[in-house]
């Protein structure tokens, strides 16, 4: 069975029309997820957490279509 990884992470934005980090030291890491709607569910509770903090911003990155595990050599594994 295939792993659909899932993180979710965020942090407070230079400017919150843009995705650029304040100060990458402080993302905030909430979790690795095996599959999306556990990811969503998290981020969603942070995105509401924090709702009153216009530059905050949560995101769910798909790991898993970093590495594809069927080519001998995926373009993230150098």
């Amino acid at each position: 069975m295939t792993q659909r990884l899932h993180l979710v992470f965020g942090g407070e934005l230079i400017d919150p029309s843009k995705n650029a980090f304040k100060n990458v030291e402080d993302i905030h890491i909430v979790g690795m997820f095996p599959n999306y709607e556990t990811a969503y569910n998290a981020w969603k509770a942070e995105a509401q957490r924090t709702v009153d903090n216009a530059h905050t911003r949560y995101y769910i990155a798909h790991i898993h279509r970093l590495r594809d595990e069927e080519q001998e050599n995926s373009d993230t594994q150098d």
